[in-house]
């Protein structure tokens, strides 16, 4: 088996997915681009990347690609030197891999999808994978429904035996976590592969091609927190999950009639009158928030404005108002947003029924 790289490491993450499980949002904004905590998810990958000590990123864009260049811009604001690499669609991990060729030459590098979440970071998998270098190594985790993922079956062992993605009849629970770590070996692999029954060039295919191969193929299970963060479930629980690690802090105006109870962080330029506030819980510049309740992990968005509502566990985007509400949670709205009480109407029934109907209504 030929082994090639050196002591070099590159990042290719991933930005390109149409984002379908969070639409409406991902048709005006990139799915990597949600913020969680009011930040977006990217963010906190490219962060994860820098910290880890990798300075050289290739992002691959599609169809969002604008906007992504316009939050990333050339990534000095992370520390890295980004580079952008069109994908005319999203044709699988594989493909990605395999249009980023040119750019990866013969270096080792961590693939990161752009919407993933992992608590605790790859820096120390990183400084593992530059010592021991297999050809490949990936992140496991059990979950309870491992149709929605890569899955991998593990030998007695512990060796990875074979890898199938997203399989109608799972052979285990655990799934494979949307960072690997690959040497230049993998360019030969996605190179064989084929299209998926799904019509993409899976990156569990070209795995399963290296192990067919005896290639040295690696697994770490990982327990702590890790999120593929594309539906709305998702990102409220990565949202509460950052929350309980912030840092609580007031630079923005508390009146005394006001409460503020736990880890809060209020940014500068909000204003919180007349209302409570428990935390964790963050409330972004500009954002006026009067004779209102915010509970615990609930993100605010600069300049929003919450007048005689509550709202908890929750995600408010930038520039969106709630007024006159009761209860909102578990929700994750949008940006520029107007939510208001419906006006009431007399009760009644409208019927449009057919010849020889029977219809029963209470009282």
């Amino acid at each position: 088996m030929r082994r090639l790289g050196s002591g070099g490491m590159k990042a290719l993450v991933l930005s390109g997915g149409s984002g379908t499980r969070l639409r409406p949002f991902t048709h005006t904004s990139p799915k990597q681009l949600v913020p969680v905590a009011n930040k977006p998810v990217l963010y906190y990958v490219l962060e994860d990347i820098a910290q880890a000590g990798i300075t050289e990123v290739g992002i691959v864009v599609g169809e969002t690609a604008k906007e992504i260049r316009k939050a990333v811009g050339n990534g000095d604001g992370f520390g890295l030197r980004v580079t952008y690499l069109p994908q005319e669609a999203p044709l699988g991990l594989a493909h990605a891999v395999l249009i980023a060729r040119d750019y990866l030459g013969d270096e080792d590098f961590v693939m990161y999808l752009g919407d993933n979440f992992v608590v605790g970071g790859i820096a120390d998998l990183v400084d593992t994978f530059r010592v021991e270098r297999p050809d490949a190594q990936i992140l496991l985790t059990r979950v309870s429904d491992p149709s929605s993922f890569g899955v991998a079956e593990i030998g007695p062992d512990g060796r990875v035996v074979a890898l199938e993605e997203k399989p109608r009849h799972p052979r285990s629970d655990l799934a494979v976590v949307g960072i690997y770590f690959f040497t230049p070996v993998v360019h030969e692999a996605v190179g064989a592969v084929t299209p998926s029954w799904r019509g993409e060039l899976e990156i569990t295919d070209a795995l399963q091609w290296l192990l067919d191969g005896s290639y040295d193929v690696r697994s770490t299970t990982i327990s702590g927190y890790w999120k593929d963060t594309g539906n709305v479930a998702d990102m409220l629980e990565v949202n509460r999950s950052v929350l309980d690690g912030i840092e609580p802090g007031t630079e923005g105006r508390v009146d005394a009639a006001s409460e503020v109870v736990g880890r809060v962080r209020i940014e500068a330029g909000a204003q919180i009158r007349a209302s409570r506030i428990v935390g964790p819980a963050v409330i972004g510049p500009g954002t006026v928030v009067t004779e209102s309740y915010v509970g615990p992990y609930t993100s605010i968005a600069e300049n929003c404005w919450i007048e005689g509502s509550e709202i908890e566990f929750s995600i408010m985007l930038g520039d969106s108002r709630l007024t006159g509400t009761r209860r909102v949670q578990r929700s994750l709205i949008g940006r520029n947003v107007t939510v208001t009480p419906a006006p009431r109407v007399p009760a009644g029934a409208r019927l449009i029924l057919g010849d020889d109907s029977r219809v029963e209504i209470s009282s």
